[in-house]
């Protein structure tokens, strides 16, 4: 695919996956969270109880579906490749600091673009901090950072994290008794989509995302290192198919889903500093990890082990989070949480250190 092609491809599935994030807020999911992958993730860990938080607790098929249609794409592609073994336990305590940062924020990368797109201006100060982020870790890839080489695996490693997806919607749609379950005006964790039409978002958003190689971290990180634009498209066309989509609901609907301003805006909180700070960590994380949550997500159902560690490491983060107070509310930022953050950041800099500056290997 010539260049040309390939960002008219990117343009397209950034639109596309935009006005479908907008549309599931009009299906019952929470407002500006048509898609998050942190929080979704965090609401799937709470169902399967490693969290008791009960206002976010649900298992969310676009998670599911994600996963699935990029497997199936890949699978169809042949690109299905079983690999792993680059330093699966950092790329797990990494993914539990970005999990950390992005519910200090309340929310992830995508997330914030569609706060963005529904008018949340808090969601400027994540966007700064995120950029810092990443410019740090960028920072340390002009130095030779790396987690080193990964290796081809059994095949079965390559299937299991799609497999274990099956048995969550299995679980979901046949066994909801075993899970737990946000009650009905309870909290974000309560507003859904129908399961069809979630699971079929997330299955359209996983196979364009695999097919485009969207990444919200990889936009910037390619731009400041290559300036290479094609990734940052996409990025660009999210935004602005959804703010077009909430303003098409906004006039036909009597729901509010834009509304420009600080105050009052949905699952967030006004306090800039920790906004920058709790996205700056979550930046400088995906750097290092090679992508922002939903790619980890996308390259997990093509058969990546350390992807898959990573989003277990981001669910361990939501666990942690909400089980020792790191989590923020509406009503702003735990000190527990600053304290976390802070604590973040000294190890992810260490890490970006130690895997850059060490002695090469004998």
């Amino acid at each position: 695919m010539d260049l040309r092609k390939e960002k008219t491809s990117i343009l397209l599935a950034g639109a596309v996956i935009g006005i479908i994030a907008s549309l599931l807020v009009f299906f019952g999911n929470p407002a500006n969270m048509g898609f998050c992958i942190a929080c979704f993730l965090r609401d799937t860990a709470g169902a399967l109880g490693l969290h008791s938080a009960a206002a976010v607790q649900y298992i969310r098929p676009e998670i599911i579906g994600l996963v699935l249609g990029s497997f199936l794409l890949a699978l169809g592609k042949k690109e299905l490749s079983a690999r792993g073994g680059s330093a699966p336990l950092t790329r797990f305590v990494l993914g539990v600091f970005v999990m950390i940062g992005c519910l200090m924020f309340l929310g992830c990368p995508f997330r914030m673009i569609l706060r963005l797109a529904g008018g949340d201006l808090n969601a400027l100060f994540g966007l700064a901090g995120f950029v810092c982020g990443i410019l740090a870790g960028v920072f340390f890839l002009k130095r030779g950072y790396t987690l080193k080489r990964t290796y081809r695996l059994p095949v079965l490693e390559g299937r299991l994290f799609a497999c274990i997806q099956v048995v969550l919607l299995v679980l979901l749609v046949a066994a909801p008794s075993l899970l737990r379950f946000t009650q009905s005006g309870g909290g974000p964790g309560a507003k859904h989509a129908a399961i069809l039409i979630s699971l079929a978002a997330g299955l359209i958003v996983g196979a364009l995302a695999q097919k485009s190689r969207l990444c919200m971290v990889g936009g910037i990180r390619d731009l400041v290192l290559f300036r290479e634009t094609k990734l940052i498209l996409g990025f660009v066309a999210i935004l602005v198919s959804a703010l077009a989509c909430n303003l098409i609901l906004n006039a036909a609907t009597p729901d509010t889903y834009f509304h420009l301003s600080l105050a009052g805006q949905p699952v967030a909180h006004t306090d800039g500093l920790w906004n920058f700070l709790g996205m700056l960590l979550a930046g400088f994380g995906c750097v290092l990890l090679g992508g922002c949550p939903l790619r980890q997500l996308v390259l997990s159902g093509e058969g990546n082990t350390d992807s898959a560690m990573t989003v277990i490491g981001l669910m361990a983060g939501a666990a942690f989070a909400h089980n020792f107070g790191l989590a923020s509310s509406g009503e702003g930022p735990t000190a527990n949480g600053k304290i976390a953050v802070i604590l973040g950041i000294a190890v992810v800099c260490a890490i970006a250190c130690l895997n850059t500056f060490r002695k090469k290997d004998a």
